[in-house]
This record gives C-alpha cells, sequence and structure tokens, in this order.
C-alpha cells in the first residue's frame, strides 16, 4: 500500500464528551459499517462502556474514504489509561482534539492536547454537541483556538449526534495530517499499542507497522521479554478483524502471536525481526498503584473469582491478583489496579459478566518504609510497621479546572486532602486552572465526589503519579472483643487518625448485633488505644421464673449468669457478617 494515502489518527478529549458518537458518525460517513448494523458506540464492545458513557478499552478501525485509508484509534479518556493513551498517540501522525461546546475546555482535554503536542502530532480542533445551540459556543472556539494556536475559522463544528460537519471534519482529515514516512528498513519493527486475548489465537496484538513487512508464519521477536514466535495471523480492523495476506510499512492492524500467558504481550513493547535491532522508545511497565482485595460473598465461589480474575486478565494485563486470606471474609485475592476508576471497573464486571457478589476491603496503596532492617515497599496494611523510621508515599500531580466563583470552595479542600505546591492561574474569561500535589491514597478515597459537590458538577481534574515522597502516615487496627480485624486496618493520615478511628468505632457500634457479654470496640495505633465504644450486653431476666420465696435461689442464679458472662467475655469471639463489612466500606 502506498504510504501517502494513509492516514493514521485518533480522537482524544475528556469523558464523555462525544468521542465514541464521532467514531459512530465517521463510520457511518465512510460506509465502513452499514447503517441497518449500526448501533450507539459502535466501537465500545462492553455493555459496562455503554452504560457508562465512557471508553474503557481503545478501539481501532480502518475506514476507506476517497482514495485514502484512514486508520482511527479511539481512545479513553480517564487518567488512570494515561499510559495506554500514550502509546496509541505513538502510533499515529494526528489527532482530533474534541471538546463539548455546552462544557468548553476539561481537565483531560488539557493533559491529553499536551500528550498528543509533545508526541508531535498535528492537532485538529472539533467542538462538539452544536445542534444544542448552547450559549458561549463561539467562546469555546476561541478558547480551543487560543489551546491549539491556530485561527478560530479553522476550528471545525460538528455534532456527533445528527451528522453535521463530520464530511467537513474527513476532508481536513486528509488535507491536513501528514501521510507517514516511508521507511528504507525492510526488517519488521512495530510497536504493540493494545491486545486481547482469544481463546483459539491467543494473544492477539494490536500493532503500528513502522517498518518492514509482516506475514503470517514469519518468525518473530518480543523486545522486552525476548520470546519468540511465528505470526500466526495479520490482519486489520474492518472493524472486526479481518484477515489480510500481509501488513506492510505504517499499517495499523493486528498480529495473533499464539501465546497462551498474556503477558508476554505487553503495552508498548516492540515486535522486531530480528533480535538485535533497536526498539522503538517509550516502553513501561504498566505498575498498579492502587490495591484492592476481593473477598466472595460465599466461600464456595473462592474458585469461580480465580477463573474469572483470570480471564480478565487475558484482556487486562495491567490486572495483577495473588492470593489472599482474612480472619473474617475468608479467602480471597489482593488485586492491583492503574488506578480508582480501573478497580471500579473490574469489580463491576466481576459481578456483573461472571454473576458473582464480592465484598472488597478498603482500596489503599504502596508505601516505601524504611526501618531499622531497611526499606522495603508494603503493598497490604496489615503488614505496616508500628515502628518506623520514615515512610515515603506515592504523590499526583493534579491539575483542576473550575469555573472561578468556585475558588474559595475548593481552596479549603487543601486542609482535608493535604494540598501542596499550589498554584493557579486563569484559563479563558471565567475558569481558574489549580495546579497542586497530593497523596495518591487522598485522590483515592472520594475527591471525586467532593471537587463534583462542590462546584456542582462543573469543575473537572487530571493528573498523574509523580512519585514517592516522605509523609506522616500510621497503622490504623480495629478490634473487637478483643482480636484484630484485619479487614478493616487502613494506613491514615497521623492528623487524621482520631477522626478515623472515633467515626469507625462509632459506625460499627451501630452495625454489629448485642451479645450476651459486653462487647468492647477499638481503635489501636501506634500500640496505643485512640477511640473507644462498647456495645452493651443484652438483660436476661433469669429469675423470671420464680415468684415469692427466700431470695437466696434468685442469687445464685444471677452469681451463675455473671460467671458465665464473664467466661464469653474471655472466650468469646464476635463474627462480623459481610453484610457489616458492605456498611463500612461505603463512601
Amino acid at each position: 500500500m502506498d504510504s501517502q494515502n494513509i492516514r493514521n489518527f485518533c480522537i482524544i478529549a475528556h469523558i464523555d464528551h462525544g468521542k465514541s458518537t464521532l467514531a459512530d458518525r465517521l463510520l457511518e460517513e465512510t460506509k465502513t459499517v452499514e447503517k441497518r448494523k449500526m448501533k450507539a458506540q459502535y466501537l465500545d464492545q462492553l455493555d459496562l462502556e455503554r452504560e457508562r458513557g465512557i471508553t474503557i478499552k481503545m478501539a481501532p478501525v480502518r475506514m476507506q474514504y476517497q482514495d485514502y485509508t484512514l486508520n482511527l484509534i479511539d481512545t479513553p479518556g480517564h487518567s488512570d489509561f494515561s499510559y495506554e493513551v500514550s502509546r496509541a498517540l505513538a502510533a499515529v501522525e494526528g489527532a482530533i482534539l474534541l471538546v463539548d461546546a455546552t462544557q468548553g475546555i476539561q481537565a483531560q482535554t488539557l493533559a491529553n492536547f499536551h500528550t498528543a503536542h509533545k508526541a508531535g502530532l498535528k492537532i485538529i480542533g472539533a467542538v462538539n454537541k452544536i445542534d444544542l445551540n448552547p450559549d458561549g459556543v463561539e467562546e469555546v472556539i476561541k478558547d480551543l483556538s487560543n489551546l491549539i494556536n491556530c485561527h478560530p475559522e479553522e476550528i471545525i463544528k460538528v455534532s456527533a449526534k445528527t451528522g453535521v460537519g463530520v464530511k467537513e471534519l474527513l476532508e481536513k482529515i486528509v488535507a491536513e495530517i501528514p501521510a507517514p514516512q516511508a521507511s528504507p528498513q525492510n526488517k519488521p519493527q512495530a510497536l504493540i499499542f493494545d491486545s486481547i486475548y482469544d481463546d483459539h489465537k491467543g494473544g492477539i496484538a494490536y500493532i503500528r507497522l513502522n517498518q518492514g513487512e509482516l506475514t503470517t508464519g514469519q518468525s518473530v521477536f518480543m523486545s522486552a521479554t525476548g520470546a519468540s514466535f511465528k505470526v500466526k495471523e495479520v490482519g486489520v480492523f474492518a472493524p472486526h478483524f479481518k484477515k489480510t495476506d500481509k501488513l506492510s510499512a505504517n499499517e495499523i492492524g493486528y498480529v495473533a502471536t499464539g501465546f497462551k500467558d498474556p503477558a508476554q504481550i505487553r503495552i508498548g513493547d516492540t515486535i522486531l525481526g530480528e533480535k538485535n535491532q533497536t526498539p522503538l522508545p517509550g516502553y513501561q511497565e504498566p505498575n498498579p498503584v492502587v490495591f484492592v482485595s476481593f473477598y466472595p460473598y460465599q466461600d464456595s465461589d473462592y474458585d469461580e473469582l480465580k477463573q474469572a480474575l483470570g480471564r480478565l486478565h487475558l484482556n487486562d494485563s495491567s490486572l495483577t491478583y495473588e492470593p489472599d486470606r482474612s480472619e473474617v471474609l475468608g479467602r480471597g485475592f489482593k488485586c492491583g489496579f492503574l488506578g480508582r476508576l480501573h478497580f471500579e471497573i473490574v469489580f463491576e464486571r466481576l459481578e456483573r459478566e461472571f454473576n458473582l457478589s464480592l465484598i472488597n476491603s478498603f482500596p489503599s496503596v504502596a508505601y516505601e518504609v524504611e526501618t531499622n532492617r531497611g526499606a522495603e515497599m508494603i503493598y497490604n496494611p496489615k503488614d505496616f510497621p508500628d515502628d518506623y523510621l520514615s515512610a515515603r508515599q506515592p504523590m499526583v500531580r493534579i491539575e483542576i479546572i473550575s469555573p472561578s466563583k468556585f475558588l474559595n470552595s475548593i481552596m479549603p479542600l487543601g486542609q482535608i486532602f493535604h494540598f501542596s505546591d499550589i498554584t493557579t492561574e486563569n484559563f479563558g474569561e471565567d475558569h481558574i486552572i489549580f495546579k497542586l500535589k497530593m497523596p495518591l491514597a487522598d485522590l483515592i478515597r472520594d475527591f471525586d465526589d467532593k471537587i463534583k459537590s462542590i462546584s456542582e458538577g462543573f469543575a473537572s481534574f487530571s493528573y498523574k503519579l509523580i512519585g514517592l515522597e516522605k509523609g506522616k502516615v500510621h497503622k490504623l487496627e480495629i478490634l473487637v472483643a478483643g482480636d484484630v480485624v484485619s479487614g478493616l486496618t487502613r494506613i491514615i493520615a497521623e492528623d487524621e487518625l482520631e477522626h478515623e478511628a472515633r467515626q469507625m468505632t462509632e459506625k460499627l457500634k451501630k452495625l454489629l448485633p448485642r451479645q450476651q457479654f459486653p462487647q468492647a470496640i477499638q481503635a489501636k495505633s501506634r500500640g496505643r488505644i485512640i477511640a473507644r465504644e462498647t456495645i452493651p450486653a443484652f438483660r436476661k431476666d433469669v429469675t423470671g421464673y420464680l415468684y415469692g420465696g427466700d431470695r437466696t435461689r434468685k442469687m445464685k442464679l444471677w452469681k451463675k449468669q455473671q460467671r458465665g458472662k464473664k467466661r464469653l467475655k474471655e472466650t468469646g469471639r464476635v463474627e462480623i457478617k459481610p453484610e457489616v463489612f458492605r456498611e463500612l466500606l461505603k463512601k
């Protein structure tokens, strides 16, 4: 195929700005999908994606327009998937930066723009939802043109719902996105920007072939793992897999590897024709940053949970899991995620696609702890030592875009979420950008809810992990009737320990049923009790059936009851039911 007639591009935008709907209209306009087969968010294959209105898994598709081959990659918009987005941007020469006319430029719009700009892509600006005739659309166009550094007339007005402006956008893609550069090298070199697992073909790598050709039966190598394989099949996305004889330089397509272990295919890795070739730059290991334990509601579902996690891992290599055990909840798995949204999506998929009822622990992050024995990474809160010398916690850099009128509402959040290095700058006529640092542990609590609440839904934010910094944090343990409930152990900032301790003990007092003996609910940190509540014992009248006569018989029964209560208090264990955990773990 002539590289001069290829246009590789993606659509980038903030969540819910209409990327997937615009992709639908492009598929229709190019007649890639017949109208009778068309459905909303065609490229989003998961029901969860359609219900939430977000793209979770990137989706490539090949379209024919006039004499041109257009390769589109529809990308996720959330910060949790920023590495995958960066790999998709490395596979293309251009990007459509889409902005919702009713919401304007938001945080992830800026983050995606900076990533695309840094990658050297040609960026085409488009404003969506003009069919709604919103107030301030000209202001949005002006802001977008200033961001891209172009004339306002160059911004395309589109309606992804009605199809208005889609033909003009296609013409601009063909005219302005550069054709990929032809390479004189004939040894295959291909970037893996995504992958899935197929029961028959094994691991399937989604690739951009930078140079050379790939054909069925050809022997090639993985740069990161050194694994070699013979190509089982090559093809393109039309939009479903379409087998072809070969893939040529600058084409986007797929390669069936036959690997049964999905860990052999890594996003950002390079497929090479020879082992001594230079791989493409930018590869990173996708490291989980949020850790949550999953436990089946019924212990008999443990094997089903193990099998379900294995199935999800085949198509999501960034998901990690290992066996875990709780004294109260039984057997489960400690799972690692790219962020809170990633965790929520996996949890929902496990419950819906595999029909599992699950209980999850509090989301936590990894800490680097220095003790007399040296430094070590702590992934499970119950392993956090009391006698440590210092602790380093993961930090994130955040950009919040908000209407200026919410400035005085957002600033006080700094006390709750431990903001630092705060700077502000004006954006447009009535918006402001907050740039700040905060602990990742605070971000994954309820930061999103708080920001949306105080800004009436108008503020948005994006973030990226920036490394580890020293923090004052401690382990908080909850004891019921003298026993530590490990599933409730958390790592808490020093200045919030007492508040969280009181809150947890008060909640448990309301949730736990009364027993025949008093139950002490205690919160402990650094070897001392910092909060306590007591659930009183049932009062049972053991002398109710006696009447008249000497008081001696009643005294004997009361003393026997006291001895029984004392024995129960010493030997009795409190069973915390899964329903109690569900209530405690609610936001």
